[in-house]
């Protein structure tokens, strides 16, 4: 059910540029994509308020000047977190996509690579800046740096839960965030690759990454860049599946949460103890060739500790002690 809010309430958190969604039981996930979406399942989720946009550049280096925050990309790492990393490569950097001219194989390091130097306020690595990219989303966010700039705010970041109830934008049933059709009438709704990924891109040069955001239109709920432009942190730890549904209607998950942090370890590198949380919302270089990952359902396990020039995030303010 919906909550009443005052009308200073109400235009307190407009002016602070969150909208309200309002809670109601959904379906979460998908049968018909990829398997860690699966199984699809009601869930209830309580109304809550979110940023209308990702987080830009303009409100982080806000936030920068405004506390001296230092990000994880922008701090050599730890010897003691990485058993066995080659010395020379436990520098400060961040992983940045380049487009190749040809591939060979799925090896995602023939387009990602990574670069000592490059952090929020230099993107590409090297003397890249934020010239001209002010109101772009924020990239290369570990997720304590998402959590830090939420708590400052006195903010939260959302579950995934939350998240995906707000990207359907009241669409429950529908494959994306504004319907059943990708590109209806051939006009794109989302920033994502066009082209043959990762080789080819048709986006006319100095466009092929991320977007002002605003730049395509809002979902239902008035949000915008859900979908596409930069992959999003939630506060959810990784499954490799969603639980199975509750087999009577009594027993749907209420404000449901991720699992532990020991059970989002990458079962692949068992030396390495860093728990992976929930990203959602696919991003400039999703394809259909590639990673079909632009639809409110889909999700991808992120390490916390790591950052990328198409990871950034958004916030969620809950409503205790502001319904009437």
């Amino acid at each position: 059910m919906a909550l009443a809010f005052d009308s200073a309430t109400e235009a307190r958190r407009e002016s602070e540029g969150m909208v309200w969604i309002p809670g109601r039981t959904f379906t979460m996930g998908s049968d018909h994509h990829y398997p860690e979406e699966a199984p699809a399942h009601p869930v209830n989720v309580d109304g809550f308020w979110m940023s209308r946009t990702p987080v830009t550049n303009r409100q982080f280096k806000e936030f920068v000047e405004a506390t001296g925050y230092v990000t994880v990309a922008e701090k050599a790492p730890d010897p003691k977190d990485y058993p066995g990393a080659k010395p020379e490569m436990l520098r400060a950097g961040s992983l940045v996509f380049t487009q190749p001219k040809t591939v060979s194989g799925p090896d995602i390091s023939q387009w990602w690579t990574f670069k000592f130097g490059a952090n929020w306020r230099r993107p590409l690595g090297g003397l890249s800046d934020l010239r001209g990219k002010l109101d772009h989303p924020v990239v290369h966010i570990a997720y304590a740096d998402a959590a830090a700039y939420a708590h400052r705010a006195g903010l939260d970041l959302p579950t995934e839960a939350e998240w995906e109830l707000a990207a359907r934008g009241g669409l429950d049933d529908a494959e994306y965030a504004w319907g059943d059709e990708f590109a209806p009438g051939g006009v794109p709704m989302a920033n994502t690759w066009s082209g043959t990924f990762p080789i080819h891109s048709t986006k006319p040069k100095g466009h092929e990454r991320t977007s002002p955001v605003r730049s395509f239109p809002p979902n239902g709920f008035g949000l915008y860049d859900m979908i596409g432009n930069v992959w999003e942190w939630t506060s959810d730890y990784w499954s490799t599946r969603h639980p199975e549904p509750a087999k009577h209607s009594c027993c749907i998950p209420s404000n449901p949460r991720g699992r532990d942090a020991e059970a989002s370890y990458d079962p692949r590198q068992p030396e390495i103890r860093i728990a992976r949380r929930v990203l959602k919302g696919g991003s400039h270089l999703c394809a259909p060739n590639y990673c079909r990952r632009y639809r409110p359902a889909a999700r991808h396990a992120e390490p916390e500790d790591t950052s990328t020039s198409h990871v950034g995030f958004r916030c969620v303010r809950r409503t205790e002690g502001e319904a009437k």
